[in-house]
């Protein structure tokens, strides 16, 4: 398949050298664990300065860069590495929506050993936001690296100025070019819009398929880079694919789509994969726990978790009262606060949630993560638009006090390079799904939780999405690799990676699988208080697992039928050494 079968509108070619690259957009490990770079012009930022905001927001977003976590010391780095990209829409068939796809091709490009690493953006991301794991290992080795939204990303459109996001991340009226993402008409009062969430096409179904197609851009646009030695197949070019959480459960997606066997071999971290009738869907637990994890987690057993006490010692007041409205509509029995937080653990308990997992997910709750990510993704499962979310959710900008209002003309100018994908953050605000009552988000949590436990239409329609995205058996012979945290609080290793990988070995598959101790979901979580000496970061296992396929795929090692775990400790109050990562 030619570029031209899947890209609509212009291919952005771009050149990356001196003070500006392909990994940092030249600011080096010390400026992009930085302060954020500043936008000469505010009001219309540059694509430059766009895409090295966008560079810098996905590494602080994914990676530890604070002075302890070790990252360039410990593991991993940042080098100079000049190039070129290659950026365009590109379109699944039947979609209404494209995916945005990125090419970057280092000077140093080894025509010796052709490498093409495809990835997918973790969470919602945009275009960068696998760099830290992709770029970071790949480009250095001499690797071309493909990235795809998936279907998701940051190009948010207003409908207060009729206005979404142009390829090159600045802000564009509808008409006046190709937008990431452009919605039907709809009033100026009806907010903000995202691809992931209001684009109707269910994108998670479809993340195998954005992937296979960043990949076949990829090798198309090798074939523009080198003339002289195209083309580029996979029969000369090894493609490995690699991401991480939602890039993750991407590349697995991909696996076992993958007829034409363009891929060499699969990294995946923190994979959010599910398989028919096997494990738990996201959507599934994630509600679940924004019901049952406020009560649970004011349990005195969660007392040193980080975030689930304040400074005065006690849990959060609105933790205490979750407890009281379970109790008050009939699902907690007990009387006293100390009993009902006991019996919501023991539900979770039963549910097949871990002590561990609760613990680190004492942060995605006070976060209010959980909300966050079921609004929006009952929205996409449900092919809704802006205007029409289940349980009467919405999004807008964000004004005083923290109520809907005009969007800050600044801030919309660079929500393309900082929003991290689902809102709210950025200056937009999730609305709605709320009441007047001591319990305010009860009532959207409850709404949320319905169509998952519902038998109605509504229901079956967000079933159907979800049992679309499941994924499929990969090839016999494709060496894969799957690593996840043993204290993942976000996508617990019990309800994705676990029957995956037993899934894959019944049916004589030879998956390798690394549940790393004392890794949770967010290595940048790891600068926060009470993390970085918790826990240890999961990227440096990804680089190690991806130097082992460079090592079978390149230089002739055999691919090992098993690996020991790595024995992993946490650095405690000191900077993280590599001894305690005991990396292979």
């Amino acid at each position: 398949m030619q570029a031209s079968d899947f890209v609509r509108g212009e291919v952005r070619v771009t050149e990356h050298r001196g003070r500006d690259d392909l990994l940092s957009a030249g600011l080096g490990l010390t400026g992009l664990a930085g302060a954020p770079v500043p936008l000469i012009n505010p009001l219309q930022p540059s694509a430059l300065d766009l895409r090295r905001r966008a560079i810098q927001s996905s590494w602080k977003g994914i990676a530890d860069l604070g002075p302890l976590g070790g990252y360039g010391r410990a593991y991993g780095g940042v080098p100079d590495v000049p190039g070129r990209e290659y950026q365009a829409f590109a379109w699944i068939p039947g979609a209404k929506s494209p995916h945005r796809v990125l090419l970057q091709v280092p000077d140093a490009f080894d025509l010796a050993r052709r490498c093409l690493v495809v990835t997918a953006s973790s969470g919602s991301r945009g275009i960068y936001g696998a760099i830290p794991l992709a770029g970071a290992w790949g480009l250095p080795h001499g690797c071309a690296v493909a990235y795809t939204d998936k279907g998701a990303g940051t190009g948010y459109f207003d409908f207060a100025d009729d206005s979404g996001v142009a390829l090159d991340g600045r802000r564009a009226k509808r008409g006046e070019a190709w937008l990431e993402f452009e919605p039907p008409v709809g009033a100026r009062d009806t907010g903000i819009a995202f691809k992931h969430a209001h684009s109707g096409d269910n994108p998670e179904a479809d993340w195998g398929r954005h992937v296979l197609q960043a990949a076949k851009f990829g090798l198309a646009m090798l074939n523009r880079a080198f003339p002289a030695q195209a083309p580029f197949t996979p029969q000369n070019t090894r493609i490995i694919a690699t991401g991480l959480s939602n890039g993750g459960a991407a590349v697995l997606q991909a696996a076992g789509l993958d007829t034409q066997q363009l891929l060499a071999g699969v990294v995946a971290l923190e994979p959010n994969v599910r398989v028919a009738g096997q494990g738990r869907a996201l959507y599934d637990y994630a509600t679940e726990a924004s019901l049952w994890l406020p009560c649970a987690l004011t349990d005195t057993r969660f007392a040193a978790a980080p975030f689930a006490r304040g400074p005065n010692g006690l849990p959060p007041p609105a933790w205490l009262v979750r407890c009281a409205s379970l109790r008050a509509e009939g699902r907690i029995g007990a009387n006293t606060a100390a009993a009902q937080a006991d019996e919501a653990y023991q539900k979770l308990r039963a549910a097949g949630w871990t002590d561990e997992a609760m613990t680190v997910a004492a942060t995605t709750t006070a976060f209010d993560l959980w909300r966050t990510l079921t609004a929006g993704y009952a929205s996409a499962y449900a092919r809704r638009g802006a205007a029409d979310m289940p349980c009467d959710f919405r999004y807008a900008a964000m004004g005083a006090a923290g109520l809907p209002s005009v969007t800050d003309p600044i801030t919309r100018a660079s929500w393309w390079a900082d929003s991290s994908g689902i809102p709210p953050g950025n200056g937009i605000g999730l609305y709605g799904g709320v009441d007047v009552s001591p319990d305010p988000s009860l009532r959207g949590g409850n709404c949320l939780r319905a169509l998952w436990d519902g038998k109605g239409a509504a229901s079956s329609e967000l079933h159907a999405s979800i049992e679309a995205t499941a994924a499929q058996l990969p090839s016999t012979d494709l060496p894969m690799w799957v690593i996840h945290g043993a204290e993942d609080g976000l996508i617990p290793t019990a309800f994705s990676s676990e029957p995956y990988v037993a899934w894959l070995r019944a049916q004589g598959r030879k998956p390798l699988y690394w549940k790393v101790p004392y890794a949770q979901h967010f290595d940048a979580f790891l600068a926060l208080p009470g993390f970085g000496e918790r826990h240890v970061p999961l990227l440096p296992y990804g680089y190690a697992a991806l130097d082992r396929l460079w090592a079978h795929l390149y230089e002739g090692k055999p691919w090992p039928s098993e690996v020991a775990t790595p024995a992993a400790q946490p650095r405690g109050a000191a900077a993280l050494d590599r001894a305690r990562l005991n990396l292979p």
